[in-house]
């Protein structure tokens, strides 16, 4: 929660005035000493001399109070609010003696709804920048687990609360993707996992869960055919948000790849860095945490998210290279490599929840390829569209919150490359190149009815081992704020 203070405490470590590209301030209220405003004036005069345009300078006021100085552009992108307040966590940082910090956005030279805008982005971006995931450290645990409190000097309390309630019920979201894809997977198993959806039933989603029995009868012989190899059951899980009184209205679908640990299967992957494996399910913890930003914010719209949750593992009954398996659609697919293993989950998962639920479209979200890290990095995630109307809608979103795509091609040059002798399709293009592009051309066949559909290849963007604008590192919970912003814009 915010807390609020009408003056400045005279117990903060610090305080925070706002100042324009001019270094212009405004203390209407007189929050700021006399004494304070000289020194504050001296110290900004001579910046302004030496023509240092630092976004966070800082000056002491006394022996014990530090007053920080940001300066904000009058001209902005529109991430850059969010950005500046995870640059100011990671600057605050710096100084081990201060643990409570006055915020005063009043300072800011801006009308009061802009002023409000601004200010509940900023502390929306320290916020996603101060995340941690110390769950299993137990060294240090004082030091570790120490925070920053904060309080706001502002005559727009009001304003600024209802503002960040939205960006609150992302924060969540986006915090429990960054769980999720943080936990170990001798912890995080396909059983774990279904338990911690089920708490999301509390915030009014209605979650539907398959297990291995139910999902034999429905047909989904791809998904299983993955997670077959382990002790661990696997899953499917639906779970629905109904924020549109009218019934009749078409859902909007998304769907997530959860390989909670990929060994590769038969086709074992190398020994070193598999266990960055346990973040394959990372599409899927984007829906559960998309899921759930929906259910807090009370977004007004009909919304279902499935996720296949499987763990695949090289046991006795794990999947060969050479098995042929008839899909949910009716498709069969011959498995060339077992390690191509989150498009067979997607492939049921797909076509179920087009049959099932008739959406609007379908967004899809997988850690699906290395061809898109080779091809993109860790800068733009891949993406992928029968359609471009919602191919153009998810691309400004993602300039907007500055979670970055990029469009490659579908063509259907590209079956021959998927194409089986033996089956209808191969999971793999073996004669090689446009790994990336071929994996979503395989996704491409299960969506049977010409559904609005895109593909999000995320193998690049879920995880970080620097850390970035607005994350500290690791788990990143990138596209939860993407898809939030594009269904508030275009579909709320």
């Amino acid at each position: 929660m915010l807390s609020f203070a009408s003056s400045l405490s005279p117990d903060s470590d610090a305080f925070v005035i706002f100042v324009t590209e001019k270094y212009v301030y405004k203390d209407k209220r007189d929050v700021l000493s006399s004494d304070t405003v000289q020194k504050i004036n001296s110290f900004l005069s001579v910046l302004k001399v030496k023509k240092k345009e630092e976004d966070i300078s800082s000056i002491d006021i006394s022996d014990r109070q530090k007053c920080f100085i940001i300066r904000v552009k009058n001209k902005y992108n529109s991430y850059f609010p969010q950005e500046r307040g995870g640059a100011f966590f990671s600057h605050l940082k710096k100084f081990k003696d201060i643990g409570k910090v006055d915020l005063y956005p009043d300072s800011l030279d801006f009308d009061s709804d802009k002023l409000v805008g601004f200010f509940s982005e900023f502390i929306f971006g320290f916020s996603l920048k101060s995340y941690k995931f110390n769950k299993y450290k137990t060294l240090d645990k004082k030091e570790i687990d120490k925070k920053i409190n904060f309080k706001i000097v502002t005559s727009n309390r009001s304003k600024i609360e209802k503002k960040y309630k939205y960006y609150d019920a992302i924060r969540e979201g986006v915090f429990l993707t960054r769980d999720l894809v943080s936990e170990p997977p001798n912890i995080l198993n396909p059983k774990a996992y279904v338990s911690e959806i089920k708490k999301l039933s509390r915030l009014g989603l209605n979650i539907k869960i398959y297990n291995e029995k139910e999902m034999k009868k429905l047909g989904l012989n791809a998904l299983l055919g993955v997670g077959q190899g382990s002790v661990n059951e696997s899953y499917l899980v639906a779970i629905e948000w109904k924020g549109k009184k009218q019934s009749s209205q078409k859902p909007l679908a998304f769907v997530g790849k959860g390989v909670c640990f990929d060994t590769g299967g038969i086709s074992l992957k190398p020994a070193k860095f598999m266990e960055e494996m346990k973040y394959d399910m990372a599409g899927s913890a984007v829906v559960v945490g998309l899921l759930k930003s929906f259910a807090l914010r009370k977004a007004k719209i009909n919304a279902v998210g499935v996720v296949g949750l499987v763990e695949n593992m090289p046991g006795g009954n794990a999947q060969r290279p050479g098995d042929i398996v008839k899909s949910f659609s009716g498709k069969t697919i011959e498995v060339l490599n077992t390690d191509a293993e989150g498009r067979l989950v997607l492939a049921d998962a797909l076509s179920f929840t087009e049959k099932k639920y008739k959406p609007k479209f379908i967004i899809d979200l997988a850690t699906l390829t290395g061809a898109i890290i080779i091809s993109l990095g860790e800068e733009y995630a891949g993406l992928f569209s029968n359609n471009d109307e919602l191919s153009k809608n998810i691309f400004k979103s993602s300039e907007n919150v500055n979670e970055k795509v990029w469009r490659l091609p579908l063509h259907k040059n590209y079956d021959k490359l998927m194409n089986s002798t033996i089956a209808d399709v191969q999971n793999i293009n073996y004669v090689g190149g446009a790994g990336a592009i071929t994996a979503a051309q395989f996704l491409q066949r299960f969506i049977l009815n010409k559904t609005p559909w895109a593909h999000l290849d995320i193998a690049g963007m879920a995880f970080s081992k620097k850390a970035a604008n607005l994350n500290p590192g690791g788990a990143t919970g990138f596209g939860v704020r993407l898809l939030n912003y594009l269904v508030k814009e275009y579909y709320e």
